[in-house]
């Protein structure tokens, strides 16, 4: 027998950011297929000129990659919905901490998620619940 379960779907997101989202959704799809090294150079190349994310903007382009996208809101869909994420905070000029790594607790599970101000957005865990082993952080602009 199996469990009926329903997937919590984000509602009263914004017309405008559900069609950026929907904009960034395909190219975040093709990007979750990449290699790891592959994914993290395109990542690197694009955060170049954005300012760091703050969690609100972080937490809305998650939300928004939800609710355009069953794939994303889904339990598997941690990879193209922190791709997607990342893509649309660029898109508005910001760029959270992408992140890619495992779980500190048994058992080992592989996860993808975003950051901003040093804590995972949206992912109800404590913020030492995944150990990373793949980040592109915002870049840090030299003062003059």
């Amino acid at each position: 027998m199996t469990t009926p379960s329903a997937l919590d779907r984000p509602t009263g997101v914004p017309l405008a950011r559900r069609l950026a989202a929907r904009l960034v959704l395909l190219p975040a799809l093709a990007l979750s297929f990449l290699p790891p090294r592959h994914i993290r150079a395109v990542l690197e190349r694009i955060r170049h000129g954005a300012r760091p994310a703050t969690p609100a903007q972080a937490a809305a382009a998650r939300e928004a990659m939800c609710a355009v996208s069953l794939r994303c809101a889904g339990p598997r869909g941690c990879l193209p919905r922190s791709l997607g994420a990342a893509l649309l905070c660029r898109m508005y000029g910001a760029w959270p901490t992408w992140c890619t790594g495992v779980r500190r607790v048994p058992p080992f599970s592989a996860h993808a998620w975003i950051e901003a101000g040093g804590r995972p957005v949206g992912e109800g865990v404590p913020d030492d619940y995944f150990a990373p082993l793949v980040t592109v952080a915002p870049v840090r602009r030299a003062r003059t």
